[in-house]
């Protein structure tokens, strides 16, 4: 009986093991496990460790998470020579370091999108990978090559997982406004930009918005941050409807826009899903904010624009022809976002949307969403609602 018991437990452990080895070889030809950048030599986890551990000409470098002014006084205490000779030698670090200079974030990260686009040329070729595994690697260097064009200016850029990266388009260290555009499902490293239906990727909205802002007001010095710096849900899928990814992608948020160089009033324009992450983000974000614009929202997590929890001023945009117009503006239990910021009984400031083409066109230039929201984006918020007509009151205390 006891040799039978062995036997059987021996039988038990060779298919618990066989079973195991056949998900790795699973996850390996499929092309997945390559994503997981903790197995990475050189990745954000393995910088990290390594920038701790460092010094330059003997001074212990900043807890990354001390903050942006502390990392910002390291820096200015530093000569140009030693922030780019940090930039080379920690790039996934100094690349999305708040308080350290745009242009030695901008530095890092050519550094940090170079080795990437390597890595993923390399495995294009790989056989181990499977077809699919390697059309992506390939699908993704061509990305992270056009990311490398000249003149691109990228704030922050990780390769974990799907990819996070957000993008400056103007002069961020002059600008005397900055718009930040956050937005929904499906964004990622390879959606961040389109050449097909351009101006419903985060690119082209912020370049659309940043054209249509000096159309606004030619004087006044703007930049824009195309923000897909978060993990957002994949797919109109449960995800979508709750707060996780939204609240994770708040946190971050937050921190980007306390992180800001200068004294530049900030205005955020959030598109479907970004609307989540900008509502759960609204009371803690700096009172620099002035303005929330969202568009297409399935809600902000809130009841009522008043119990955001934030000054500025809070403006909604929603399509006739857009789809999100039927999805139940609920909230029950962790599922669904509130009520429509578009219904006038939410309390937002209004915003034309009648000709915009659907869900994903309220940047798409000749739009009056867009109209309007380059007269937010550069500060003239008396002719904002509803494309300047009808009466508006700015509300007192705010700078514009």
């Amino acid at each position: 009986m006891e040799h039978l018991r062995s036997v059987r437990s021996a039988t038990t452990v060779r298919r618990v093991l066989t079973s195991l080895a056949v998900v790795l070889a699973v996850l390996l030809t499929s092309g997945w496990l390559h994503r997981n950048e903790t197995l990475e030599p050189g990745g954000q986890a393995g910088q990290l460790q390594a920038w701790r551990q460092d010094t330059i000409t003997g001074t212990d470098l900043p807890d990354p998470l001390s903050g942006p002014e502390v990392v910002a006084d390291f820096f200015a205490s530093l000569g140009h020579r030693k922030q780019f000779l940090l930039a080379e030698r920690h790039p996934l670090v100094v690349g999305n370091l708040g308080g350290a200079p745009a242009e030695v974030r901008y530095a890092a990260n050519r550094h940090a999108l170079a080795a990437a686009r390597e890595r993923e040329q390399t495995r294009s070729q790989d056989r181990r990978l499977s077809p699919v595994g390697r059309h992506e690697s390939s699908r993704r260097a061509h990305r992270l090559s056009s990311l490398l064009a000249e003149g691109r200016q990228i704030l922050a850029f990780d390769p974990t997982g799907s990819g996070r990266v957000a993008e400056v388009v103007g002069d961020l260290d002059e600008a005397e406004r900055v718009s930040v555009v956050v937005p929904g499902v499906d964004t990622d490293l390879l959606t961040f930009e389109r050449t097909r239906l351009r101006y419903r990727a985060p690119v082209g909205m912020a370049h659309a918005l940043y054209a249509q802002q000096r159309e606004a007001d030619p004087g006044r010095r703007t930049a824009v941050i195309a923000w897909a710096d978060y993990t957002a849900p994949r797919g109109v899928k449960v995800s979508a409807a709750t707060a996780g990814p939204a609240e994770e992608g708040a946190r971050r948020l937050t921190a980007t826009v306390a992180a800001l160089p200068g004294d530049a009033t900030v205005a955020l324009f959030c598109h479907s899903y970004g609307s989540v992450v900008c509502g759960l983000a609204a009371s803690d974000l700096p009172k620099r904010v002035t303005d929330i614009a969202v568009a297409g929202s399935p809600g902000m997590r809130a009841a009522h624009a008043g119990e955001l929890g934030t000054r500025a001023r809070i403006w909604a945009a929603r399509s006739p022809a857009d789809w999100i117009r039927d999805v139940p503006h609920l909230a029950v239990g962790p599922l669904g976002h509130g009520p429509d910021p578009a219904d006038p009984a939410f309390g937002a400031l209004p915003v034309a949307g009648e000709d915009v083409p659907g869900h994903g066109g309220y940047f798409l230039p000749g739009t009056d969403s867009l109209t309007a929201f380059g007269r937010i984006g550069a500060g003239l918020v008396d002719r904002a609602a509803r494309g300047g007509e009808g009466p508006y009151c700015v509300p007192r205390g705010l700078p514009t």
